[in-house]
C-alpha cells in the first residue's frame, strides 16, 4: 500500500485531522495525542493494510506500523497538514485529558525523548564502537581518528541539556530557542569549570548527604555548582518552570515589546533559579533515584534480571519502558553506568529466536512472509513487528519469549554487565557494554547471553509452540461441516457449556445465491478499500440471505439492509445488502431473526425484494466482510463465477 493511502486511512479513522493534538513517532509506532479517543474507530484502524496493531497507553493512541514508520510519518504530516513536529493544536485546554499520574508521566517522558531516540542511539553506537576500537588496539586515545569519532559520539550526550531543552520546550509550549538557551547555559564552559573548582569560599550542609562546596555567589546568594553536562532531570524541570514564567510574562508585557522582553524575562529568572535551586535539588533527586535503582540491583542482580527480562516486552507494549530510559540516562549521568536497562537486552534475541523457529514450523506462506523480515529486524533490536504480527496474536509464542527473556535477563545480571552509554539495539548494543576496563568478563558474558538467548527462544518454540503457529484448516473445516448438521437447540446447549474459541480456522458458506464479485470491484470505497476488513461480494439472483455458519446475531440494522454475526469459531461477519440501500428506509426488506439469536448454517436471516432495489436505481451487490480479518493469516475466496447459498465461499485460515 502506498504511504499516501495508508496515511489517509489512518487520519480518517482516528477521527480526522481536527481530532489530533499532535503526532510523533518512535522506532515502530505513530504516537498520536487525540482530543477525544472515542471518535477513533479502533477496529477500522487495526484492519488497515499496513497497520500491525494498535496500543492505547500513556494518553497516547499508538498505531504500530513497523520498520518504515519514519516514511509513513513524513507522508502523514504532509497529508494531514500538521506542522513540523506533528503538532496541530497547542491549546492546553484541548490537550488536557483525564489521565492517571502514571499515564501523564509516560506521556511526558515519551514526548521529550521520542524525537531524540534515533540520534541518541546513533551517537551511542559511534561512541561504543570507538571504545571497542580502543579496547582491541586499533586506535589510540591520542590519535586524531579517535578524537574526532569521540567528539561525534560524545557531543550529543555532553550537550544533552541543550537537546532536551528543545524537546521539553515543545512539550511545555515554551519558545524552543529559549529552551535551548537554558540548556546551553548549563553547559557553558565557565559553569562546567566551576563545578570542579578547587577554590572554595565555604561549605554548606556540612556533614550531611547534601554537603556541597561553594565556589561563587550570585547577588551574594551561594551557588551550589553541579556538573550539568549529560544531565536529564535539571533541564526538564527548568524548562517546565520557564514555561510558567513565559505564560505570566506574555500576559503582563505589552505587545509592542513582547518579542524581546518576554525571552529576556524568562532567561533572566529561569537560569539563576536553576543554578540556585532547581539544579541542585533535581541533581540530588537524580542521584537518589540512581542510588535506589542500583541498590535494588545490588541486592540480587540475577533476580533483578529475571524480573526485568521477563516483563520488558510487556513494558514496551504499554509504553512504560520510557520511564526506564529516563532512569538509564540519570544513572549514566550520576554514576557513569546503568545496570538496569541492559537486563532487558535478551528479550529481543529470545523473541527473534522464537520467530526463527516459526519460520521452520509454519506451512503458511503469509506467516513466513511476515516472519522473515521480523527475524531480520529483531537481530537489530526492533521486535514490535514480531510481537504484534506473530507472537502476541498466538499467545503461546509470546509467553515463551517472556520466559526465555527472564532467563536471559538473569544471565546478564549474573555476569554483572552494565551499559556505559545509550547505544544501539540488538547486536549493536554490544559496544555500549564496554567501559574503561575494555573487553572484560561482563562484556564477554553479555555476548554469550545474547547468543544463547536466541537459541533458548528457538528451542522453546520448537518444543512447546509448534501447535500455535498454524491453525489446522482441515480439522476446523471438518468441525464446521459436522456442526452445521447439528440441531439448533443442541447447538445452544453446547454454547452454554463452553466459551467461544477465537481465531480458529473455518470455512464459511455463501449467504446468498448469485454471481461472485471481487471486493475491490464493489462500487463503495468503504468496502472496496478493505477498510472494514477482507471478504467478497455477490450480485444476488435470489432475494434472501442465509447464515453462512452456526452463529449468533450481533447486529441488525433497523432498515434490514445489514446484519452482523459472530460464528462459534470467532469470525465476525458483516453482510451488507446492496449499495446505499439505507436510503430505502427498510422498504423491500424483512428480517427473520432478532439480535442475540442463535442460528444454524443455512437459516434464513433476511428477505429482500430485488425489484424494489433496482427500481430505486441502486446496486444489489451484497458485501460479505470479515470485520476481524486481522485475526486470521488469510481470508481466501474459494470460488469464482456463480454460486449457490449452500456452497463454500470463504476460507478463514
Amino acid at each position: 500500500m502506498a504511504y499516501e493511502e495508508l496515511s489517509k486511512k489512518i487520519i480518517a479513522n482516528i477521527g480526522g485531522r481536527e481530532n489530533v493534538i499532535s503526532v510523533v513517532h518512535c522506532a515502530t509506532r505513530l504516537r498520536f495525542r487525540l482530543k477525544n479517543e472515542k471518535k477513533a474507530n479502533d477496529a477500522a484502524v487495526k484492519s488497515i493494510d499496513g497497520v500491525i496493531s494498535l496500543v492505547k497507553s500513556g494518553g497516547q493512541y499508538q498505531v504500530v506500523i513497523g520498520n518504515h514508520v519514519a516514511d509513513v510519518y513524513d507522508t502523514l504530516i504532509k497529508i494531514g497538514g500538521f506542522s513540523d513536529g506533528g503538532e496541530v493544536a497547542n491549546d492546553d485546554n484541548e490537550s488536557k485529558q483525564n489521565l492517571s499520574l502514571l499515564d501523564k508521566f509516560i506521556d511526558l517522558i515519551s514526548a521529550i525523548f521520542s524525537p531524540i531516540l534515533g540520534p541518541l542511539c546513533a551517537a551511542g553506537m559511534i561512541k561504543g564502537f570507538n571504545a571497542l576500537f580502543l579496547a582491541v588496539g586499533w586506535l589510540k586515545a591520542t590519535s586524531g581518528t579517535y578524537i574526532v569519532l569521540n567528539a561525534i559520539g560524545d557531543s550529543l550526550f555532553y550537550f544533552l541539556p541543550v537537546i532536551l531543552g528543545i524537546t521539553a520546550a515543545k512539550k511545555f509550549n515554551l519558545d524552543i530557542i529559549v529552551g535551548a538557551t537554558i540548556g546551553a547555559a548549563l553547559c557553558y564552559p565557565s559553569i562546567v569549570a566551576l563545578s570542579s573548582s578547587k577554590v572554595n569560599l565555604f561549605t554548606v550542609f556540612k556533614d550531611t548527604f547534601f554537603e556541597a562546596p561553594i565556589h561563587i555567589t550570585f547577588l551574594k546568594i551561594p551557588v551550589i555548582m553541579m556538573n550539568y553536562t549529560s544531565s536529564v532531570i535539571p533541564i526538564i524541570i527548568a524548562v517546565w518552570f520557564a514555561s510558567k514564567i513565559q505564560r505570566i510574562a506574555r500576559k503582563i508585557i505589552p505587545d509592542v515589546v513582547k518579542t524581546f522582553l518576554v525571552p529576556f524575562t524568562v532567561l533572566l529568572i529561569t537560569v539563576p533559579a536553576t543554578l540556585l535551586i532547581i539544579g541542585p535539588l533535581s541533581t540530588w533527586l537524580g542521584n537518589a533515584i540512581s542510588t535506589i535503582c542500583v541498590s535494588v540491583y545490588n541486592f540480587n542482580p540475577v533476580i533483578a534480571g529475571l524480573v526485568m527480562g521477563g516483563f520488558w516486552q510487556v513494558f514496551v507494549m504499554f509504553g512504560v519502558h520510557w520511564s526506564f530510559v529516563a532512569v538509564m540516562l540519570a544513572n549514566i549521568a550520576a554514576k557513569g553506568y546503568d545496570p538496569i536497562v541492559v537486563l532487558s537486552a535478551a528479550a529481543s534475541f529470545v523473541q527473534t529466536g522464537v520467530v526463527l523457529a516459526m519460520i521452520f514450523q509454519t506451512k503458511n506462506e503469509k506467516t513466513r512472509s511476515l516472519a522473515i523480515p521480523a527475524f531480520i529486524s529483531g537481530i537489530f533490536g526492533v521486535t514490535e513487528p514480531a510481537i504484534y504480527g506473530l507472537t502476541l496474536p498466538r499467545k503461546k509464542p509470546f509467553i515463551i519469549s517472556c520466559i526465555g527473556a527472564a532467563i536471559g535477563g538473569g544471565l546478564i545480571g549474573f555476569f554483572g554487565t552494565k551499559n556505559y552509554m545509550m547505544g544501539g539495539l540488538g547486536i549493536f548494543s554490544i559496544p555500549s557494554t564496554i567501559g574503561k576496563d575494555g573487553i572484560n568478563t561482563s562484556v564477554l558474558g553479555y555476548i554469550f547471553t545474547i547468543f544463547i538467548s536466541l537459541i533458548i527462544g528457538f528451542v522453546l518454540q520448537m518444543l512447546f509452540g509448534r501447535k500455535s503457529v498454524d491453525k489446522p484448516l482441515l480439522e476446523a473445516a471438518v468441525t464446521s461441516e459436522s456442526s452445521s448438521k447439528v440441531n439448533i437447540s443442541k447447538s445452544k446447549q453446547e454454547n452454554s457449556k463452553s466459551s467461544v474459541s477465537y481465531n480458529q480456522a473455518e470455512i464459511l458458506k455463501s449467504p446468498a445465491s448469485g454471481t461472485i464479485v471481487p471486493l475491490k470491484d464493489v462500487p463503495d470505497e468503504v468496502f472496496s478499500s478493505g477498510a472494514m476488513g477482507q471478504g467478497v461480494a455477490i450480485k444476488p439472483n435470489l432475494g434472501q440471505i442465509v447464515s453462512p455458519s452456526n452463529a449468533k446475531i450481533t447486529m441488525i440494522f433497523p432498515t434490514g439492509h445489514a446484519i452482523g454475526l459472530m460464528t462459534e469459531n470467532g469470525a465476525e461477519i458483516l453482510i451488507h445488502i446492496g449499495i446505499d440501500t439505507v436510503e430505502l428506509d427498510g422498504k423491500g426488506f424483512e428480517t427473520m431473526v432478532k439480535k442475540d439469536q442463535q442460528v444454524a448454517a443455512g437459516d434464513l436471516l433476511v428477505k429482500f425484494d430485488l425489484a424494489t432495489i433496482e427500481k430505486a436505481s441502486l446496486s444489489t451487490i451484497t458485501s460479505i466482510i470479515i470485520t476481524n480479518s486481522k485475526n486470521y493469516h488469510e481470508v481466501e475466496v474459494m470460488k469464482s463465477g456463480s454460486i449457490k447459498n449452500d456452497e463454500p465461499l470463504l476460507s478463514l485460515t
